[in-house]
């Protein structure tokens, strides 16, 4: 069964956002990326992502701007089985992000492959799951 242990959204202004979290639920930063602060509660990873400031019109939160959930990341048991299932039920492959540190001999410690589904929401799966969960 695949557990929810990704959430990101988008803010203009991710630090400011990330102070919120860490003061009202007492939320740990695990890691900052790029323009993301991330933060974690010990079982779920919350992304606090950078707006863009020029929208390619994918969907509805690709615009410039944009303020709220981005994308949704499950955990799942096997990804060649969940890619199959879905594909098989309308969603789109996007491709796959390398995370975490570079290990010997190459690849990285983590990593998930990212698709469209309804909506055009964002899905993320991943065998091994992100920081701080």
């Amino acid at each position: 069964m695949a557990k929810i242990k990704h959430i990101a959204i988008r803010t203009p202004d991710p630090e400011k956002t990330a102070a919120f979290y860490k003061s009202v639920f007492e939320l740990e930063e695990v890691g900052q990326a790029g323009s993301g602060v991330y933060l974690s509660d010990g079982y779920i990873n919350l992304a606090i992502l950078r707006s863009n400031d020029n929208g390619n019109g994918e969907s509805p939160r690709d615009v410039p701007g944009y303020a709220g959930i981005d994308h949704l990341g499950f955990v799942v048991d096997d990804v060649d089985a969940a890619t199959e299932i879905l594909e098989q039920n309308g969603a789109t492959a996007m491709g796959r992000l390398d995370l975490g540190h570079q290990q010997p001999g190459g690849g990285h410690a983590y990593y998930e492959l990212k698709f469209r589904g309804p909506d055009n929401q964002v899905i993320d799966i991943s065998g091994a799951g992100w920081i701080g969960t």
